[in-house]
């Protein structure tokens, strides 16, 4: 359980004691519950949009829905998007752009891809039919958590002197397992949800993460924990865009 809530208090806001969650290798074993927080991000606002749902439009029940996304990991994955922006489009070398990467202040491409991410998500949302697509939220952050598994496993880490995601790096084996792990976890509730329509947009969202982090890792040679918080941010696109065209 240490593990389980070290991760909650990773990857959310929920506060969570200290005494809880244990010590660094607790952390780094707390990679097996990124899936199960995902679920439990993804029941919660699902609940609440579906709330909203009732008495709102679907583009102002959609928003609301998109900021407790948000608000549930206290913005950490967006900050990442931002930093990744930041130093993927400067156009500098590989050892500029994690220099970029490192720079607490947001730029110009920062912005920009915060505010294109949050739109997306807004309009295929309600393209999707809103929160009243229950499902579609649960997926949403579950997918997003999964693809980090998928990420770690299968790209190095790119930063030489280390950073805030060594913690997570272990064995090939091991990160294998945990991938296979997510990936079972998320094609299960894709099928559960909404059969078809689920095992689609869970498969996207695996293609979408191994894509992105091979564009990672052509541009600075693995992940970082940046590009790990963006990979998280565009994977939780991937089911609203899915089940929008679907519909």
């Amino acid at each position: 359980m240490r593990s389980f809530f070290s991760a909650l208090r990773f990857l959310t806001l929920f506060p969570v004691p200290s005494s809880w969650c244990g010590d660094k290798d607790n952390l780094r074993k707390s990679l097996f519950s990124f899936p199960l927080i995902g679920l439990v991000i993804g029941g919660i606002v699902a609940g609440i949009g579906f709330g909203l749902g009732h008495v709102l439009p679907a583009l102002p029940a959609s928003v609301f829905v998109v900021v407790a996304l948000v608000a549930a990991s206290r913005g950490l994955h967006l900050d990442g998007l931002a930093d990744t922006a930041d130093g993927f489009f400067s156009s500098r070398s590989r050892e500029r752009i994690l220099e970029i990467m490192r720079d607490s202040r947001t730029g110009a491409m920062g912005v920009v891809a915060i505010a294109t991410v949050l739109l997306l998500k807004v309009s295929l949302l309600a393209a999707a039919g809103g929160p009243l697509e229950w499902g579609l939220v649960l997926l949403m952050p579950l997918a997003g958590r999964c693809a980090l598994l998928v990420v770690t496993a299968f790209f190095p880490y790119a930063r030489p002197e280390g950073g805030l995601a060594t913690v997570f790096r272990g064995g090939r084996g091991r990160l294998a397992l945990l991938a296979l792990w997510a990936c079972v976890v998320l094609f299960a509730a894709g099928w559960l949800i909404e059969s078809r329509k689920g095992l689609a947009a869970a498969g996207a969202s695996i293609a979408v993460a191994l894509l992105f982090g091979v564009y990672s890792w052509r541009k600075v040679g693995g992940y970082t924990g940046d590009t790990l918080g963006a990979t998280c941010e565009i994977v939780e696109l991937v089911p609203a865009l899915v089940y929008a065209t679907w519909a």
